[in-house]
Protein backbone atom coordinates (compact mmCIF):
# COMPACT_ATOMS: atom_id res chain seq x y z
CA UNK A 1 0.00 0.00 0.00
CA UNK A 2 2.97 2.31 -0.38
CA UNK A 3 2.93 2.82 -4.12
CA UNK A 4 1.98 6.29 -5.31
CA UNK A 5 -0.15 6.92 -8.36
CA UNK A 6 1.95 8.66 -11.00
CA UNK A 7 0.96 9.37 -14.58
CA UNK A 8 4.50 8.61 -15.72
CA UNK A 9 4.53 5.19 -14.14
CA UNK A 10 4.21 3.36 -10.82
CA UNK A 11 6.62 1.36 -8.75
CA UNK A 12 3.82 -1.06 -8.03
CA UNK A 13 0.07 -1.27 -7.85
CA UNK A 14 -1.97 -1.93 -4.71
CA UNK A 15 -3.20 -5.48 -4.67
CA UNK A 16 -6.63 -4.39 -3.49
CA UNK A 17 -7.39 -1.76 -6.14
CA UNK A 18 -10.51 -3.61 -7.24
CA UNK A 19 -11.64 -3.86 -3.63
CA UNK A 20 -11.05 -0.13 -3.19
CA UNK A 21 -13.19 0.69 -6.20
CA UNK A 22 -15.90 -1.78 -5.20
CA UNK A 23 -16.11 -0.74 -1.56
CA UNK A 24 -15.99 2.98 -2.29
CA UNK A 25 -18.58 2.69 -5.04
CA UNK A 26 -20.96 0.44 -3.12
CA UNK A 27 -20.98 2.69 -0.09
CA UNK A 28 -21.56 5.73 -2.27
CA UNK A 29 -24.43 3.97 -4.09
CA UNK A 30 -26.13 3.45 -0.75
CA UNK A 31 -25.52 7.07 0.21
CA UNK A 32 -27.10 8.33 -3.01
CA UNK A 33 -29.97 5.88 -2.48
CA UNK A 34 -30.63 7.51 0.87
CA UNK A 35 -30.39 11.02 -0.53
CA UNK A 36 -32.63 10.45 -3.56
CA UNK A 37 -35.43 8.52 -1.87
CA UNK A 38 -36.88 11.89 -0.96
CA UNK A 39 -36.83 13.16 -4.53
CA UNK A 40 -38.35 9.95 -5.88
CA UNK A 41 -41.21 10.27 -3.38
CA UNK A 42 -41.65 14.05 -3.54
CA UNK A 43 -45.36 13.84 -4.41
CA UNK A 44 -46.13 11.59 -1.41
CA UNK A 45 -43.86 13.61 0.88
CA UNK A 46 -45.88 16.69 -0.07
CA UNK A 47 -49.12 15.07 1.07
CA UNK A 48 -47.64 13.54 4.23
CA UNK A 49 -45.67 16.49 5.59
CA UNK A 50 -47.01 19.64 3.91
CA UNK A 51 -50.75 19.27 4.36
CA UNK A 52 -52.87 22.33 4.84
CA UNK A 53 -51.98 24.10 1.58
CA UNK A 54 -53.20 23.51 -1.96
CA UNK A 55 -51.54 20.60 -3.83
CA UNK A 56 -49.48 22.84 -6.12
CA UNK A 57 -48.05 24.81 -3.17
CA UNK A 58 -47.49 21.58 -1.24
CA UNK A 59 -45.50 20.08 -4.11
CA UNK A 60 -43.36 23.21 -4.47
CA UNK A 61 -42.85 23.22 -0.70
CA UNK A 62 -41.77 19.56 -0.86
CA UNK A 63 -39.32 20.44 -3.63
CA UNK A 64 -37.94 23.23 -1.46
CA UNK A 65 -37.32 20.76 1.35
CA UNK A 66 -35.67 18.50 -1.23
CA UNK A 67 -33.53 21.43 -2.30
CA UNK A 68 -32.58 22.19 1.32
CA UNK A 69 -30.38 19.10 1.29
CA UNK A 70 -28.61 20.46 -1.76
CA UNK A 71 -28.22 23.92 -0.26
CA UNK A 72 -25.96 22.74 2.54
CA UNK A 73 -23.85 20.35 0.47
CA UNK A 74 -21.09 22.95 -0.08
CA UNK A 75 -20.86 23.45 3.69
CA UNK A 76 -20.48 19.71 4.12
CA UNK A 77 -17.74 19.85 1.49
CA UNK A 78 -15.88 22.50 3.50
CA UNK A 79 -16.24 20.75 6.86
CA UNK A 80 -15.51 17.20 5.76
CA UNK A 81 -13.07 18.21 3.02
CA UNK A 82 -10.89 19.88 5.64
CA UNK A 83 -11.09 16.82 7.89
CA UNK A 84 -10.27 14.57 4.94
CA UNK A 85 -7.15 16.56 4.07
CA UNK A 86 -6.02 16.67 7.70
CA UNK A 87 -7.01 13.24 9.04
CA UNK A 88 -7.50 11.04 6.01
CA UNK A 89 -9.93 10.01 3.30
CA UNK A 90 -11.09 6.67 4.73
CA UNK A 91 -12.27 7.75 8.17
CA UNK A 92 -13.94 10.88 6.86
CA UNK A 93 -16.30 9.08 4.53
CA UNK A 94 -17.02 6.50 7.23
CA UNK A 95 -18.44 9.38 9.27
CA UNK A 96 -20.41 10.82 6.35
CA UNK A 97 -22.12 7.58 5.42
CA UNK A 98 -23.10 7.00 9.05
CA UNK A 99 -24.74 10.43 9.27
CA UNK A 100 -26.56 9.83 5.99
CA UNK A 101 -27.85 6.38 6.90
CA UNK A 102 -29.16 7.34 10.33
CA UNK A 103 -30.86 10.51 9.02
CA UNK A 104 -32.63 8.55 6.30
CA UNK A 105 -33.74 5.84 8.73
CA UNK A 106 -35.29 8.47 11.01
CA UNK A 107 -37.35 9.87 8.09
CA UNK A 108 -38.97 6.43 7.89
CA UNK A 109 -40.08 6.76 11.52
CA UNK A 110 -41.06 10.44 11.47
CA UNK A 111 -44.77 11.16 12.25
CA UNK A 112 -46.55 13.14 9.55
CA UNK A 113 -48.25 16.55 9.61
CA UNK A 114 -51.57 15.07 10.69
CA UNK A 115 -49.91 13.58 13.79
CA UNK A 116 -47.61 16.32 15.08
CA UNK A 117 -48.44 19.36 12.97
CA UNK A 118 -45.75 21.86 11.96
CA UNK A 119 -43.09 19.90 13.83
CA UNK A 120 -43.21 17.23 11.11
CA UNK A 121 -41.96 19.38 8.21
CA UNK A 122 -39.50 21.17 10.51
CA UNK A 123 -37.87 17.89 11.57
CA UNK A 124 -37.97 16.63 8.01
CA UNK A 125 -36.07 19.69 6.78
CA UNK A 126 -33.50 19.27 9.57
CA UNK A 127 -32.93 15.66 8.50
CA UNK A 128 -32.55 16.79 4.89
CA UNK A 129 -29.93 19.28 6.05
CA UNK A 130 -27.99 16.50 7.78
CA UNK A 131 -28.20 14.40 4.61
CA UNK A 132 -26.86 17.30 2.57
CA UNK A 133 -23.95 17.88 4.93
CA UNK A 134 -23.07 14.19 4.81
CA UNK A 135 -23.23 14.00 1.04
CA UNK A 136 -21.07 17.11 0.82
CA UNK A 137 -18.28 15.14 2.47
CA UNK A 138 -18.89 11.75 0.89
CA UNK A 139 -18.37 12.30 -2.81
CA UNK A 140 -15.06 14.16 -2.64
CA UNK A 141 -13.66 11.53 -0.30
CA UNK A 142 -14.72 8.59 -2.44
CA UNK A 143 -13.51 10.16 -5.70
CA UNK A 144 -10.19 11.24 -4.21
CA UNK A 145 -9.66 7.89 -2.49
CA UNK A 146 -10.23 5.90 -5.71
CA UNK A 147 -8.18 8.28 -7.88
CA UNK A 148 -5.22 8.07 -5.50
CA UNK A 149 -5.28 4.28 -5.84
CA UNK A 150 -5.80 4.24 -9.62
CA UNK A 151 -3.11 2.90 -11.99
CA UNK A 152 -1.41 5.33 -14.34
CA UNK A 153 -3.51 6.14 -17.37
CA UNK A 154 -6.68 4.61 -15.89
CA UNK A 155 -7.97 7.27 -13.52
CA UNK A 156 -10.89 8.07 -15.80
CA UNK A 157 -11.90 4.42 -15.93
CA UNK A 158 -11.54 3.79 -12.21
CA UNK A 159 -13.26 6.96 -11.00
CA UNK A 160 -16.06 6.38 -13.51
CA UNK A 161 -17.28 3.64 -11.19
CA UNK A 162 -17.79 6.33 -8.54
CA UNK A 163 -19.69 8.31 -11.17
CA UNK A 164 -22.14 5.46 -11.68
CA UNK A 165 -23.08 5.56 -8.02
CA UNK A 166 -25.38 8.59 -8.17
CA UNK A 167 -27.39 7.05 -10.99
CA UNK A 168 -27.29 3.57 -9.45
CA UNK A 169 -28.44 5.06 -6.14
CA UNK A 170 -31.37 6.69 -7.91
CA UNK A 171 -32.04 3.44 -9.78
CA UNK A 172 -31.95 1.44 -6.54
CA UNK A 173 -34.36 3.88 -4.89
CA UNK A 174 -36.77 3.57 -7.83
CA UNK A 175 -36.62 -0.23 -7.78
CA UNK A 176 -37.21 -0.46 -4.02
CA UNK A 177 -40.10 1.99 -4.35
CA UNK A 178 -41.63 0.04 -7.26
CA UNK A 179 -41.36 -3.30 -5.48
CA UNK A 180 -42.85 -1.89 -2.28
CA UNK A 181 -45.56 -0.05 -4.20
CA UNK A 182 -46.67 -3.04 -6.25
CA UNK A 183 -46.48 -5.43 -3.28
CA UNK A 184 -48.55 -3.32 -0.90
CA UNK A 185 -50.80 -1.58 -3.39
CA UNK A 186 -51.11 2.13 -4.10
CA UNK A 187 -53.43 2.96 -1.22
CA UNK A 188 -51.35 1.25 1.46
CA UNK A 189 -48.12 2.60 -0.01
CA UNK A 190 -49.44 6.19 0.05
CA UNK A 191 -50.64 5.70 3.63
CA UNK A 192 -47.60 4.13 5.32
CA UNK A 193 -45.77 1.84 2.88
CA UNK A 194 -43.62 4.71 1.59
CA UNK A 195 -41.71 4.48 4.88
CA UNK A 196 -40.26 1.04 4.07
CA UNK A 197 -37.62 2.27 1.56
CA UNK A 198 -36.37 4.74 4.19
CA UNK A 199 -36.20 2.08 6.90
CA UNK A 200 -34.20 -0.24 4.62
CA UNK A 201 -31.38 2.32 4.73
CA UNK A 202 -30.34 1.02 8.15
CA UNK A 203 -29.41 -2.35 6.63
CA UNK A 204 -27.52 -0.65 3.80
CA UNK A 205 -25.65 1.48 6.33
CA UNK A 206 -24.47 -1.58 8.27
CA UNK A 207 -23.23 -3.25 5.07
CA UNK A 208 -21.39 -0.08 3.97
CA UNK A 209 -19.65 0.48 7.29
CA UNK A 210 -18.59 -3.17 7.52
CA UNK A 211 -17.03 -3.10 4.04
CA UNK A 212 -15.31 0.26 4.43
CA UNK A 213 -13.75 -0.69 7.74
CA UNK A 214 -11.72 -3.26 5.81
CA UNK A 215 -10.05 -0.60 3.64
CA UNK A 216 -6.67 1.05 4.24
CA UNK A 217 -5.85 4.72 3.80
CA UNK A 218 -4.90 6.06 0.36
CA UNK A 219 -1.21 5.37 -0.44
CA UNK A 220 -0.74 8.88 -1.81
CA UNK A 221 -2.11 10.40 1.39
CA UNK A 222 0.03 8.05 3.53
CA UNK A 223 3.19 9.02 1.65
CA UNK A 224 2.36 12.71 1.92
CA UNK A 225 1.83 12.44 5.67
CA UNK A 226 5.01 10.38 6.12
CA UNK A 227 7.02 13.05 4.32
CA UNK A 228 5.44 15.84 6.35
CA UNK A 229 4.03 17.58 3.28
CA UNK A 230 0.43 17.76 4.41
CA UNK A 231 -1.42 21.04 4.67
CA UNK A 232 -1.95 22.56 8.10
CA UNK A 233 -4.61 24.94 6.78
CA UNK A 234 -6.40 23.34 3.80
CA UNK A 235 -9.19 25.92 3.77
CA UNK A 236 -6.72 28.81 3.56
CA UNK A 237 -4.65 27.12 0.89
CA UNK A 238 -7.73 26.13 -1.11
CA UNK A 239 -9.73 29.35 -1.01
CA UNK A 240 -7.51 32.03 0.52
CA UNK A 241 -4.87 32.02 -2.20
CA UNK A 242 -5.75 33.26 -5.65
CA UNK A 243 -3.66 30.72 -7.56
CA UNK A 244 -5.82 27.86 -6.21
CA UNK A 245 -9.06 29.82 -5.80
CA UNK A 246 -8.92 30.69 -9.51
CA UNK A 247 -8.89 26.98 -10.36
CA UNK A 248 -11.78 26.36 -7.95
CA UNK A 249 -13.87 29.03 -9.69
CA UNK A 250 -13.03 27.72 -13.15
CA UNK A 251 -13.94 24.21 -12.02
CA UNK A 252 -17.30 25.52 -10.82
CA UNK A 253 -18.34 27.64 -13.79
CA UNK A 254 -16.47 25.75 -16.50
CA UNK A 255 -17.24 22.18 -15.40
CA UNK A 256 -19.56 21.35 -12.53
CA UNK A 257 -22.38 23.89 -13.02
CA UNK A 258 -23.17 22.66 -16.53
CA UNK A 259 -22.59 19.03 -15.58
CA UNK A 260 -25.03 19.43 -12.69
CA UNK A 261 -27.95 20.84 -14.66
CA UNK A 262 -27.53 18.19 -17.36
CA UNK A 263 -27.51 15.50 -14.65
CA UNK A 264 -30.64 16.74 -12.89
CA UNK A 265 -32.51 17.49 -16.10
CA UNK A 266 -31.84 14.03 -17.48
CA UNK A 267 -33.04 12.22 -14.38
CA UNK A 268 -35.03 14.18 -11.81
CA UNK A 269 -36.56 16.87 -14.00
CA UNK A 270 -37.45 14.22 -16.56
CA UNK A 271 -39.22 12.19 -13.84
CA UNK A 272 -41.10 15.22 -12.51
CA UNK A 273 -42.00 16.23 -16.07
CA UNK A 274 -43.54 12.82 -16.70
CA UNK A 275 -45.58 12.75 -13.49
CA UNK A 276 -46.45 16.39 -12.80
CA UNK A 277 -46.71 17.84 -16.29
CA UNK A 278 -47.68 14.93 -18.54
CA UNK A 279 -49.80 13.28 -15.82
CA UNK A 280 -48.33 9.82 -16.37
CA UNK A 281 -49.02 7.60 -13.38
CA UNK A 282 -46.02 7.37 -11.01
CA UNK A 283 -45.47 3.63 -11.44
CA UNK A 284 -45.22 3.91 -15.24
CA UNK A 285 -43.00 6.99 -14.99
CA UNK A 286 -40.66 5.22 -12.57
CA UNK A 287 -40.46 2.23 -14.90
CA UNK A 288 -39.49 4.53 -17.77
CA UNK A 289 -36.74 6.27 -15.80
CA UNK A 290 -35.49 3.03 -14.24
CA UNK A 291 -35.25 1.37 -17.66
CA UNK A 292 -33.36 4.32 -19.13
CA UNK A 293 -30.96 4.30 -16.18
CA UNK A 294 -30.43 0.55 -16.42
CA UNK A 295 -29.54 0.68 -20.11
CA UNK A 296 -27.61 3.94 -19.97
CA UNK A 297 -25.49 3.46 -16.84
CA UNK A 298 -22.69 1.42 -18.53
CA UNK A 299 -21.96 4.53 -20.60
CA UNK A 300 -20.48 6.15 -17.47
CA UNK A 301 -17.70 3.56 -17.65
CA UNK A 302 -17.43 3.97 -21.42
CA UNK A 303 -16.92 7.72 -21.24
CA UNK A 304 -14.62 7.41 -18.24
CA UNK A 305 -12.47 4.96 -20.21
CA UNK A 306 -12.66 7.14 -23.33
CA UNK A 307 -11.54 10.18 -21.33
CA UNK A 308 -8.26 8.34 -20.58
CA UNK A 309 -7.74 8.10 -24.33
CA UNK A 310 -8.94 11.38 -25.83
CA UNK A 311 -9.26 13.65 -22.78
CA UNK A 312 -11.90 14.60 -20.22
CA UNK A 313 -12.67 18.12 -21.41
CA UNK A 314 -13.90 17.43 -24.92
CA UNK A 315 -16.38 14.77 -23.72
CA UNK A 316 -17.84 17.01 -21.00
CA UNK A 317 -18.10 19.99 -23.34
CA UNK A 318 -19.77 17.87 -26.03
CA UNK A 319 -22.41 16.77 -23.52
CA UNK A 320 -23.15 20.37 -22.54
CA UNK A 321 -23.36 21.43 -26.19
CA UNK A 322 -25.81 18.66 -27.06
CA UNK A 323 -27.98 19.61 -24.07
CA UNK A 324 -28.14 23.24 -25.19
CA UNK A 325 -29.14 22.30 -28.74
CA UNK A 326 -31.54 19.42 -28.11
CA UNK A 327 -33.42 19.92 -24.83
CA UNK A 328 -36.42 21.70 -26.33
CA UNK A 329 -37.04 19.23 -29.16
CA UNK A 330 -36.43 16.24 -26.89
CA UNK A 331 -38.91 17.32 -24.22
CA UNK A 332 -41.47 18.26 -26.86
CA UNK A 333 -40.89 14.80 -28.31
CA UNK A 334 -41.54 13.24 -24.92
CA UNK A 335 -44.87 15.09 -24.76
CA UNK A 336 -45.70 13.94 -28.30
CA UNK A 337 -45.06 10.26 -27.55
CA UNK A 338 -46.13 10.07 -23.90
CA UNK A 339 -49.26 12.24 -23.91
CA UNK A 340 -50.34 13.00 -27.49
CA UNK A 341 -53.77 14.12 -26.32
CA UNK A 342 -52.19 16.94 -24.32
CA UNK A 343 -50.08 17.99 -27.31
CA UNK A 344 -53.14 17.97 -29.57
CA UNK A 345 -55.16 20.05 -27.13
CA UNK A 346 -52.39 22.64 -26.87
CA UNK A 347 -52.35 22.96 -30.67
CA UNK A 348 -56.09 23.05 -31.33
CA UNK A 349 -57.44 24.84 -28.27
CA UNK A 350 -54.92 27.41 -27.04
CA UNK A 351 -55.65 28.89 -23.64
CA UNK A 352 -55.16 32.55 -22.76
CA UNK A 353 -55.37 34.28 -19.38
CA UNK A 354 -56.60 37.85 -19.78
CA UNK A 355 -55.77 39.72 -16.60
CA UNK A 356 -54.42 42.91 -15.06
CA UNK A 357 -50.68 42.15 -14.81
CA UNK A 358 -50.51 43.85 -11.41
CA UNK A 359 -52.96 41.30 -10.02
CA UNK A 360 -50.86 38.30 -11.04
CA UNK A 361 -48.40 36.96 -8.45
CA UNK A 362 -45.35 34.80 -8.83
CA UNK A 363 -46.98 31.84 -7.08
CA UNK A 364 -43.93 30.59 -5.26
CA UNK A 365 -44.65 30.13 -1.57
CA UNK A 366 -42.07 27.88 0.12
CA UNK A 367 -43.40 28.48 3.63
CA UNK A 368 -47.01 27.74 2.71
CA UNK A 369 -48.46 30.86 4.34
CA UNK A 370 -49.39 33.17 1.45
CA UNK A 371 -52.87 33.08 -0.07
CA UNK A 372 -53.18 33.63 -3.81
CA UNK A 373 -56.73 34.92 -4.09
CA UNK A 374 -56.74 37.48 -6.90
CA UNK A 375 -58.78 36.52 -9.94
CA UNK A 376 -55.55 36.13 -11.95
CA UNK A 377 -53.91 33.89 -9.37
CA UNK A 378 -57.00 31.70 -9.03
CA UNK A 379 -57.14 31.18 -12.79
CA UNK A 380 -53.42 30.46 -13.16
CA UNK A 381 -53.36 28.10 -10.18
CA UNK A 382 -56.01 25.94 -11.83
CA UNK A 383 -54.18 25.88 -15.15
CA UNK A 384 -50.79 25.14 -13.59
CA UNK A 385 -52.24 22.28 -11.57
CA UNK A 386 -53.75 20.81 -14.74
CA UNK A 387 -50.57 21.26 -16.82
CA UNK A 388 -52.49 23.45 -19.26
CA UNK A 389 -50.27 25.62 -21.42
CA UNK A 390 -51.49 29.19 -21.54
CA UNK A 391 -50.56 32.58 -22.92
CA UNK A 392 -50.89 35.87 -21.05
CA UNK A 393 -52.82 38.89 -22.29
CA UNK A 394 -53.00 42.20 -20.44
CA UNK A 395 -56.37 43.52 -19.31
CA UNK A 396 -57.24 47.01 -18.05
CA UNK A 397 -56.27 47.82 -14.48
CA UNK A 398 -58.72 46.39 -11.97
CA UNK A 399 -60.40 44.06 -14.45
CA UNK A 400 -61.47 40.61 -13.27
CA UNK A 401 -59.40 37.93 -14.99
CA UNK A 402 -60.86 35.80 -17.75
CA UNK A 403 -59.71 32.51 -19.20
CA UNK A 404 -60.18 31.83 -22.91
CA UNK A 405 -60.24 28.14 -23.80
CA UNK A 406 -60.58 28.05 -27.55
CA UNK A 407 -63.78 29.99 -28.17
CA UNK A 408 -65.03 29.59 -24.60
CA UNK A 409 -64.56 32.47 -22.15
CA UNK A 410 -64.79 31.86 -18.39
CA UNK A 411 -64.72 34.62 -15.80
CA UNK A 412 -62.56 34.14 -12.74
CA UNK A 413 -63.42 35.85 -9.45
CA UNK A 414 -61.83 37.89 -6.70
CA UNK A 415 -61.41 35.74 -3.61
CA UNK A 416 -59.89 38.31 -1.29
CA UNK A 417 -62.11 39.20 1.66
CA UNK A 418 -64.76 36.57 0.91
CA UNK A 419 -66.18 34.51 3.79
CA UNK A 420 -64.85 30.96 3.83
CA UNK A 421 -68.10 29.35 2.69
CA UNK A 422 -68.58 31.78 -0.18
CA UNK A 423 -64.96 31.38 -1.23
CA UNK A 424 -65.39 27.61 -1.24
CA UNK A 425 -68.59 27.81 -3.28
CA UNK A 426 -67.11 30.18 -5.86
CA UNK A 427 -63.94 28.07 -6.12
CA UNK A 428 -65.97 24.93 -6.73
CA UNK A 429 -68.09 26.67 -9.36
CA UNK A 430 -65.05 28.08 -11.14
CA UNK A 431 -63.27 24.72 -10.97
CA UNK A 432 -66.29 22.94 -12.42
CA UNK A 433 -66.60 25.44 -15.28
CA UNK A 434 -62.88 25.30 -16.06
CA UNK A 435 -62.77 21.51 -15.85
CA UNK A 436 -65.67 21.26 -18.30
CA UNK A 437 -64.03 23.73 -20.67
CA UNK A 438 -60.56 22.16 -20.74
CA UNK A 439 -62.07 18.67 -20.94
CA UNK A 440 -64.23 19.71 -23.90
CA UNK A 441 -61.12 21.21 -25.49
CA UNK A 442 -59.37 17.85 -25.20
CA UNK A 443 -57.03 18.49 -22.29
CA UNK A 444 -56.65 15.12 -20.53
CA UNK A 445 -56.84 14.82 -16.74
CA UNK A 446 -54.32 11.98 -16.99
CA UNK A 447 -52.20 10.48 -19.72
CA UNK A 448 -53.97 7.63 -21.48
CA UNK A 449 -51.79 4.51 -21.08
CA UNK A 450 -53.08 3.16 -24.39
CA UNK A 451 -51.76 6.21 -26.24
CA UNK A 452 -48.22 6.14 -24.80
CA UNK A 453 -45.57 5.19 -27.34
CA UNK A 454 -43.39 3.26 -24.91
CA UNK A 455 -40.49 2.65 -27.27
CA UNK A 456 -40.03 6.25 -28.38
CA UNK A 457 -40.58 7.66 -24.89
CA UNK A 458 -37.95 5.26 -23.55
CA UNK A 459 -35.47 6.17 -26.32
CA UNK A 460 -35.80 9.89 -25.63
CA UNK A 461 -35.32 9.34 -21.90
CA UNK A 462 -32.31 7.12 -22.68
CA UNK A 463 -30.84 9.94 -24.77
CA UNK A 464 -31.13 12.28 -21.77
CA UNK A 465 -29.35 9.70 -19.60
CA UNK A 466 -26.56 9.34 -22.19
CA UNK A 467 -25.98 13.10 -22.01
CA UNK A 468 -25.69 12.64 -18.24
CA UNK A 469 -23.02 9.97 -18.71
CA UNK A 470 -21.04 12.22 -21.04
CA UNK A 471 -20.80 15.13 -18.62
CA UNK A 472 -20.56 13.07 -15.44
CA UNK A 473 -18.47 10.04 -16.34
CA UNK A 474 -15.10 11.85 -16.71
CA UNK A 475 -15.60 14.70 -14.23
CA UNK A 476 -14.34 13.02 -11.03
CA UNK A 477 -10.96 12.29 -12.59
CA UNK A 478 -10.76 15.81 -13.98
CA UNK A 479 -11.56 17.48 -10.65
CA UNK A 480 -9.08 15.30 -8.75
CA UNK A 481 -6.34 16.06 -11.28
CA UNK A 482 -6.81 19.81 -10.94
CA UNK A 483 -5.58 20.01 -7.33
CA UNK A 484 -2.54 18.91 -5.26
CA UNK A 485 -2.78 16.04 -2.77
CA UNK A 486 -2.46 18.16 0.38
CA UNK A 487 -5.68 20.11 -0.39
CA UNK A 488 -7.32 17.87 -2.99
CA UNK A 489 -10.29 16.71 -0.88
CA UNK A 490 -11.20 20.27 0.14
CA UNK A 491 -10.52 21.97 -3.19
CA UNK A 492 -12.42 19.57 -5.44
CA UNK A 493 -15.37 19.07 -3.08
CA UNK A 494 -16.49 22.69 -2.92
CA UNK A 495 -16.92 23.42 -6.66
CA UNK A 496 -18.48 20.01 -7.14
CA UNK A 497 -21.09 20.54 -4.44
CA UNK A 498 -21.82 24.18 -5.27
CA UNK A 499 -22.35 23.09 -8.86
CA UNK A 500 -24.43 20.04 -8.03
CA UNK A 501 -25.94 21.23 -4.78
CA UNK A 502 -26.97 24.71 -5.90
CA UNK A 503 -27.04 24.91 -9.68
CA UNK A 504 -28.32 21.36 -10.01
CA UNK A 505 -30.22 20.75 -6.79
CA UNK A 506 -32.44 23.79 -7.18
CA UNK A 507 -33.25 22.95 -10.80
CA UNK A 508 -36.61 21.20 -10.25
CA UNK A 509 -37.88 23.94 -7.93
CA UNK A 510 -36.74 26.85 -10.08
CA UNK A 511 -37.86 25.28 -13.35
CA UNK A 512 -41.34 24.42 -12.12
CA UNK A 513 -41.77 27.90 -10.65
CA UNK A 514 -40.78 29.32 -14.05
CA UNK A 515 -43.37 27.13 -15.73
CA UNK A 516 -46.08 28.24 -13.30
CA UNK A 517 -45.21 31.90 -13.87
CA UNK A 518 -45.00 31.76 -17.67
CA UNK A 519 -47.73 29.27 -18.52
CA UNK A 520 -45.38 27.41 -20.87
CA UNK A 521 -44.68 23.81 -19.80
CA UNK A 522 -41.28 23.96 -21.55
CA UNK A 523 -40.20 27.34 -20.18
CA UNK A 524 -38.35 25.77 -17.25
CA UNK A 525 -35.86 24.24 -19.69
CA UNK A 526 -34.27 27.65 -20.14
CA UNK A 527 -32.66 27.25 -16.72
CA UNK A 528 -30.49 24.21 -17.60
CA UNK A 529 -29.88 25.46 -21.12
CA UNK A 530 -28.47 28.80 -19.99
CA UNK A 531 -26.27 27.21 -17.29
CA UNK A 532 -24.98 24.53 -19.67
CA UNK A 533 -24.21 27.21 -22.26
CA UNK A 534 -22.26 29.20 -19.66
CA UNK A 535 -20.19 26.13 -18.77
CA UNK A 536 -19.59 25.41 -22.43
CA UNK A 537 -18.16 28.88 -23.04
CA UNK A 538 -16.05 29.02 -19.86
CA UNK A 539 -14.88 25.45 -20.24
CA UNK A 540 -13.83 25.78 -23.87
CA UNK A 541 -11.99 29.06 -23.30
CA UNK A 542 -10.36 28.59 -19.90
CA UNK A 543 -10.25 24.93 -18.80
CA UNK A 544 -7.18 22.93 -19.79
CA UNK A 545 -7.08 19.19 -20.33
CA UNK A 546 -5.93 17.24 -17.25
CA UNK A 547 -5.62 13.58 -18.27
CA UNK A 548 -1.82 13.78 -18.42
CA UNK A 549 -1.42 15.59 -15.09
CA UNK A 550 0.79 13.89 -12.52
CA UNK A 551 -0.77 12.68 -9.29
CA UNK A 552 2.28 12.56 -7.07
CA UNK A 553 2.50 14.92 -4.09
CA UNK A 554 3.06 18.46 -5.39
Amino acid sequence: MSAVADQKGRTGEPADTKMVVFASSLGTVFEWYDFYLYGSLAAIIAKQFFAGVNPTAAFIFALMAFAAGFAVRPFGAIVFGRIGDLVGRKYTFLVTITIMGISTFIVGLLPNYASIGIAAPVILVLLRLLQGLALGGEYGGAATYVAEHAPAGKRGLHTAWIQTTATLGLFLSLIVILVTRTTLGEEVFADWGWRIPFLISLLLLLISVWIRLKLSESPTFQKMKAEGKGSKAPLTESFGRWDNLKIVLLALFGLTAGQAVVWYTGQFYALFFLTQTLKIDPVTANYFIAAALLVGTPAFILFGWLSDKIGRKRIIMAGCALAVVTYFPVFKGITHFANPALEAAQATAPVTVVADPDSCSFQFNPVGTAKFLTSCDIAKAFLAKGSVNYANEAAPAGAVAQVKVGETVIDSFEGQGLPAEELKAKTEAFTAAMTAAVTAAGYPAKADPAQINHVMTFLLLLYLVLLVTMVYGPIAAMLVELFPTRIRYTSMSLPYHIGNGWFGGFLPTVSFAMVAASGDIYYGLWYPIVIAAMTLVVGVLFIHETKDHRMEVW
